[in-house]
């Protein structure tokens, strides 16, 4: 039980940080009265507060006195001036968590004065869902009990590994982007059925359901993606004159490039900051 007894400060009260709350506060690990947020707009503090009855402040520095644990839940371009301002608060015995993008352990163990303990996380939108992916990677000065403590808040919103900081931006490219890529998957069979007479609304669930099935499919029975695609092709059948209309248009090395190039993007917007 890494986070029994632990007070959680989430800097930022947008999507995310809500997203991790909910999820928190949903598997019973955490109670509302030790979760602290904080954010530059009191409407959602507000929200916030209704909505979960969680603590709310609109002051940084005092979130961060009050809680063990600290996400980091706000906009790349705002991480260093918030870093900045909370540094004098900042203790040896916290874990700092950070969810921007393109912002490197580096950058953010720099900007303290003392061996802070950093664990960067690249999180995808499902954390609202409950069926998040996100990888970690820990700082020079985070142990074991600071990654226990940052796996248990993101096992919370879903799916995590560890990784070296090396591969986050391949991680930015496969599931940080990925709910995108099966949106416009989703979206184009659903007008592949659409086209051939089924209704609009029927098409959606139907593949939405199919992409949720063959997922717990994958994540359940531990097999490899190509054998289950086996298991359901019958020789001369529909499924592999299907398959065939996608390999003819290429669409595994579509797939490859398309988390290379998201990858590679990453890496840019990482060396402009």
């Amino acid at each position: 039980m890494p986070l029994k007894g632990q007070k959680i400060g989430c800097l930022g009260g947008g999507a995310m940080g809500e997203a991790l709350v909910a999820g928190l506060l949903g598997k019973g690990l955490v109670d509302a009265s030790k979760i602290y947020v904080s954010d530059i707009d009191q409407r959602r503090l507000e929200y916030l507060s209704q909505k979960m009855g969680v603590n709310t402040s609109s002051d940084n520095i005092d979130v961060v006195k009050t809680a063990d644990i600290i996400i980091l839940a706000v906009k790349p371009y705002v991480i260093v001036p918030l870093l900045k301002e909370i540094v004098p608060a900042a203790r040896k015995e916290h874990t700092f968590i950070s969810i921007a993008a393109g912002i490197t352990i580096e950058q953010l163990q720099s900007c303290f004065e003392e061996h802070i303990p950093v664990v960067r996380a690249i999180p995808n939108t499902p954390c609202l869902v409950g069926e998040g992916a996100t990888a970690l990677s820990a700082g020079k000065y985070a142990d074991e009990g600071n990654m226990e403590k940052a796996l248990a808040v993101f096992a919370a919103a879903g799916k995590v590994a560890v990784v070296p900081e090396a591969l986050l931006d391949c991680v930015t490219g496969l599931s940080g982007s990925g709910p995108a890529y099966m949106y416009i998957i989703m979206e184009a069979f659903t007008d592949g059925a659409v086209r051939l007479g089924l209704p609009r609304d029927t098409a959606r669930v139907l593949i939405a359901q199919t992409m949720l099935g063959a997922a717990k499919m994958v994540l359940e029975t531990g097999e490899h993606p190509g054998k289950l695609k086996d298991m359901v092709t019958t020789p001369g059948g529909t499924t592999m004159a299907g398959l065939f209309a996608l390999e003819e248009g290429g669409v595994r090395a579509l797939m490859m490039k398309a988390v290379a190039n998201a990858t590679q993007r990453a890496r840019e917007m990482a060396d402009i900051k």
